[in-house]
């Protein structure tokens, strides 16, 4: 293990605390591995060990990124997620497969996807239009976390108001899925684009309210007024 790994993990174990190990697992349905660190001391940790590697070549840091993630700790991943937003400046579309595969290979549970993909997706998409329907065919993957990552990238593009067309393709998609992560995924995709296209994401959700699950639609049509929430709830 590269010697920077293992002054990381070694500082984020000596942080450890039991009681917030034990707390974190209730966040999961799934079991997670954690060391119980909490996010503001894993964030200063990963911003120490930035100084140290951000002189490095991108495809160094990748290689430690990947050391990190192979451990499987939620907190290794938590580092990744804050230093690749930070290489955003040497994103290339050739690094897509790159990122592709850490999902594909260790991201299991909604926190390790949602804090890689909202903001080293969301900025390699912004940067690489031309990659969106690579990332619109997750949706067809068999690996939950994979069609998750497909509408949790689009994240804060969406809070912009970009990829309307995307957002609702993947959300197409993603509809009538039976995995209720994937659902909360694309329900907060849809949520995120209604800040700036409101009108839009109700007709949306309005048309396809019978064959939406309600957790989905529930995530959708959140920031709405209530007069719209009573609307779309509507099933008949």
């Amino acid at each position: 293990m590269n010697e920077i790994v293992e002054r990381i993990r070694t500082e984020l174990l000596n942080n450890a605390d039991d009681a917030v190990r034990k707390s974190a697992q209730r966040f999961f349905k799934e079991r997670v591995a954690v060391y119980g660190v909490k996010t503001a001391t894993v964030g200063k940790v990963a911003r120490r060990y930035w100084r140290e590697v951000e002189g490095l070549k991108k495809e160094k840091v990748f290689d430690l990124c990947e050391e990190l993630l192979r451990t499987d700790y939620c907190e290794d991943a938590f580092v990744v997620a804050d230093w690749v937003p930070r290489l955003a400046d040497r994103f290339e579309p050739g690094d897509l497969p790159i990122f592709e595969g850490w999902i594909e290979r260790y991201i299991n549970n909604w926190a390790k996807c949602d804090s890689f993909c909202n903001h080293a997706m969301g900025d390699f998409v912004q940067m690489y239009p031309e990659c969106l329907p690579k990332i619109v065919g997750w949706t067809g993957s068999d690996n939950r976390w994979m069609r998750r990552a497909a509408a949790v990238s689009l994240i804060v593009p969406a809070k912009r108001g970009k990829f309307l067309p995307e957002v609702f393709k993947i959300a197409d998609r993603l509809l009538a899925d039976e995995d209720d992560i994937v659902q909360k995924g694309y329900g907060w995709l849809l949520k995120e684009a209604s800040r700036l296209h409101q009108k839009e994401v109700f007709d949306y959700v309005v048309k396809r309210r019978r064959n939406m699950p309600r957790t989905a639609l529930r995530y959708a049509i959140e920031l709405m007024p209530a007069e719209l929430k009573a609307e779309a709830m509507k099933r008949e």
